[in-house]
């Protein structure tokens, strides 16, 4: 029977199958940070147990990390202890820990492709639901729980449930100025935050062949916010070039072992999926949302949608509007914007900051806008610097800040105020998910340069 791309590496990393249960899976790479780890950490000491296979457990500090002045003492004391934590817990079991100030530091989601930790066919799992970030290089990549990530430092191994698979398949030509994250989140208008619930999604069709490595990364970080279990696209030529010879790819004659191994990795032509979808790309356009959770997104040129065309309670829907100051019908362009955040694991990578540099070259910021751009690791710090870019930023009027997951979640200094709009490159728009009481409108780098200078939702295609 012909697999899919999914099948080929669910499969070869099953250790064992429980009759009418669970699969047992090899993982073949654990990311840990600050958050998620300190519990299961403190399990395996209940237990009298040590780390397996550290050299196969990378960790990093992001979310609870300053982007100011890092350099100096973390004054928050929780915040201090969780990443003093993940310090010492890796160093107790001989675990790559990349602190603060340490040169390869960054978003978790960010760093693991950077240094080669993520190459395709790979099991990838990380106490983040974002870890799906991953599946852009044909890995399996999905997010844990806390106890879950003590059983894979303990044993390497995880119990799951095979979920079903999805296929997405956009072709045609995206239209100026439609980004891989506006492609996500046209996706996700159309299935809601629901509709890829059970499932594994592999995204399929030229509009993704045609997209960089970034932008990969950007889709397949928010499959999870259509219930998916990860998104992942079959590895070619491109992804090949991006992970030779970064640190932790194999070399040499392993290398061309390897090689050999990726380009199997695709679905064969008569393999079945679950369901399946079709969209053509001229039906996108840039994206903004305007509700409460990431389906509720529209083109930037739309207006709010009528409750009655909206699938759901109409009260859940009034009220997801009402905590944004927003009614149906209303134009998105023009709606004032008090915040920009550029950055995070979905858009907080060199290609976003060429992006938002392009827009903002040659104006200024607008006065009434308070602006974070936040790299999403020290690499991408300095590429910045190198390529000119933050002469660009500074040139406008931005600041450039430290790297870490910032104002995506709001566990560090970076929250929103209550009752403030933002437009984020971010991956969620929850209620307080920036701060209490603010109000985040998700969208791309460009979008969000176009906000940044004019200091209002606007259409990015007027400023090309």
């Amino acid at each position: 029977m012909s697999k899919t791309l999914f099948d080929k590496v669910w499969d070869s990393h099953i250790v064992q199958q429980v009759i009418n249960g669970p699969d047992i899976l090899f993982i073949d790479r654990h990311m840990v940070h600050e958050v998620t780890s300190p519990v299961a950490f403190l399990g395996l000491e209940k237990r009298g147990v040590s780390v397996l296979y550290p050299e196969k457990t990378f960790a990093t500090a992001d979310h609870n990390t300053p982007t100011i002045n890092q350099h100096l003492p973390i004054k928050d004391p929780l915040s201090a202890k969780q990443l003093k934590t993940l310090e010492n817990n890796s160093a107790k079991h001989g675990i790559s820990y990349w602190g603060l100030g340490h040169k390869k530091n960054g978003i978790v989601h960010v760093v693991g492709p950077e240094y080669g930790i993520t190459v395709p066919g790979a099991t990838i799992v990380c106490g983040d639901s974002h870890t799906s970030t991953h599946g852009a290089f044909g890995a399996i990549a999905f997010g844990i729980g806390t106890s879950e990530v003590e059983m894979v430092l303990s044993t390497q191994c995880i119990m799951q449930i095979k979920p079903k698979k999805m296929r997405i398949n956009i072709n045609g030509e995206l239209g100026k100025g439609v980004t891989p994250k506006d492609v996500a989140l046209f996706i996700i208008s159309r299935l809601t935050t629901s509709g890829a619930t059970g499932f594994f999604v592999e995204y399929a069709g030229n509009v993704f062949t045609s997209m960089s490595m970034e932008g990969r990364m950007t889709v397949c970080n928010l499959s999870i916010e259509m219930g998916a279990r990860g998104g992942m696209i079959a590895p070619d030529k491109k992804t090949l070039h991006y992970i030779k010879n970064r640190e932790f790819t194999p070399k040499g004659k392993s290398w061309d072992k390897a090689m050999d191994y990726w380009q199997t990795l695709y679905s064969e032509n008569d393999s079945v999926f679950d369901k399946e979808y079709h969209f053509d790309a001229i039906e996108i356009e840039p994206m903004i949302t305007y509700g409460t959770n990431p389906g509720m997104g529209i083109a930037i040129t739309e207006g709010i949608p009528k409750a009655d065309t909206i699938q759901g309670g109409a009260s859940t829907y009034q009220k997801s509007l009402n905590y944004m100051g927003y009614n149906e019908g209303e134009k998105m362009i023009g709606k004032p914007v008090d915040f920009v955040f550029l950055g995070s694991c979905t858009n907080g990578r060199i290609e976003d900051f060429r992006a938002f540099a392009e827009i903002i070259k040659g104006r200024k910021k607008a006065p009434n806008v308070t602006a974070w751009l936040v790299p999403g690791s020290h690499k991408v710090l300095t590429s910045i610097k190198e390529e000119g870019i933050l002469d660009v930023l500074k040139e406008s009027g931005f600041e450039l800040r430290e790297p870490g997951c910032s104002a995506c979640l709001a566990m560090n200094d970076d929250k929103v105020p209550a009752g403030k709009y933002a437009v984020s490159t971010s991956n969620r728009n929850f209620e307080g998910r920036q701060g209490p009481g603010s109000r985040t409108l998700l969208a791309s780098p460009i979008v969000a340069a176009a906000a940044a200078v004019t200091g209002k939702v606007t259409d990015p295609r007027i400023l090309f």
